[in-house]
């Protein structure tokens, strides 16, 4: 049941979107799914102030609005002059992004009356990881590095003086709990609860996997960042030491033509295979549900991904390197295996040790599908609706 609350909801998303013909703009599928169940969600109208691109960047879901369509009214703005949009003024809650875009925002909104809360996803070591794996010249590296330090401070300021703070994933949260007492941890995914794995469909699966290779799997982008490159590592070690798998690579990215030769040079084609992007909902999700038995985790930094509560949600245990996403994930979860950051080998050795001991996938398979269940896309945004929503009222109590 919905609740009144004062005034829209106004998103203002660090993402920024492609002006095109005719009125369009191009921006990411799971962006725009996540407003629409803040609609579902809010009372009242809700607005997205986005800041436009030349390109699409590197994401692989993008795709081609119609403003006027949406069941949200989404326009293009300057975040440097949001105090003379009319849509920022009458805002009763502002959702803002943690990033050098918006360090601004919070101040600004209270200058108005208006509670601010800002979205957390990145820590300063998060920052810091990206840049080492993105970087080679070591004088960028530092300078980025410099600026990131620079950046953490005014967004630390930020979020000290805003109404409250949502944080994707535990890296921020542990860190902007201490400063924000209006704190909120939660777990992005786009899986909703008709899309998780039944109880028996996930039974058959796990015993159809028995005395069979391991069938693992990896989805994203290929890239240094997604630690894409040390799948084929992984695959060859495995190799090396007898172990029975098959593992399908799906996603795109710079990574792929130098893996694609290492599968060849390195004898893998009969048992590593490049699947290229699938469709989410048509292709990935059942392709997990019916074929995966272990997901390989290479991310070299803690972004909060979807991926991690998507193959969750199908009954499908996580082998990660121990990032702090994914480590304050495997704590909280409490299923999921932890394996030392950029050690392939070590990969290798924990999924040789679970081919061998079946039982440990399958007790981990069901307390992911558990928790999964308790963080579904609806509940996820239900929460965070009502933390926006008991904030607003705190605004005019």
């Amino acid at each position: 049941m919905k609740v009144a609350v004062p005034g829209p909801l106004l998103i203002l998303p660090s993402l920024t979107a492609v002006p095109a013909e005719s009125g369009r703009m191009g921006i990411t599928t799971k962006f725009l799914e996540g407003v629409e169940e803040f609609v579902r969600h809010w009372t009242g109208p809700v607005t997205v102030l986005i800041e436009a691109a030349a390109n699409a960047g590197n994401n692989l879901d993008n795709t081609q609005i119609l403003p006027s369509e949406m069941p949200f009214k989404i326009k293009l703005a300057d975040f440097d002059r949001l105090e003379a949009e009319p849509d920022f003024l009458s805002a009763g809650v502002i959702v803002a992004t943690a990033c050098h875009r918006q360090n601004h925002v919070g101040s600004l909104a209270a200058a108005k009356g208006i509670p601010c809360v800002y979205v957390t996803e990145y820590s300063l070591k998060t920052c810091e990881q990206i840049i080492d794996a993105e970087t080679r010249n070591p004088l960028l590296r530092l300078r980025r590095k410099w600026w990131a330090r620079r950046h953490a401070k005014r967004e630390l300021a930020a979020i000290r003086q805003a109404a409250g703070v949502q944080c994707n994933g535990t890296p921020t949260y542990d860190v902007f709990r201490q400063a924000n007492a209006n704190s909120l941890l939660y777990f992005d995914t786009r899986v909703t609860r008709s899309m998780l794995i039944g109880r028996e469909q996930l039974k058959v699966r796990l015993a159809s996997t028995e005395g069979q290779p391991l069938r693992l799997l990896f989805s994203g982008r290929l890239i240094a960042m997604k630690g894409a490159d040390d799948l084929i590592a992984v695959a060859r070690e495995l190799k090396a030491m007898g172990v029975p798998f098959q593992l399908t690579i799906c996603g795109d990215g710079d990574l792929a033509p130098t893996m694609r030769q290492q599968i060849a040079a390195w004898g893998l084609n009969g048992c590593v295979h490049l699947a290229g992007v699938l469709d989410f909902h048509k292709e990935l999700i059942p392709h997990v549900q019916r074929q995966t038995d272990l997901f390989l985790c290479c991310h070299r930094q803690g972004d909060p991904s979807c991926t991690y509560l998507e193959t969750m949600s199908c009954g499908v245990p996580i082998v990660g390197y121990d990032n702090e996403a994914f480590e304050g994930l495997v704590k909280t979860s409490g299923c999921g295996w932890l394996v030392p950051m950029n050690d392939a080998r070590a990969m290798a050795t924990k999924v040789a040790e679970i081919s061998r001991d079946r039982e440990q996938m399958r007790e981990a398979a069901f307390a992911s599908l558990e928790f999964a269940a308790a963080n579904t896309f609806e509940a996820t945004f239900a929460r965070r609706v009502t933390h926006l929503k008991g904030i607003a009222r705190d605004a005019i109590s």
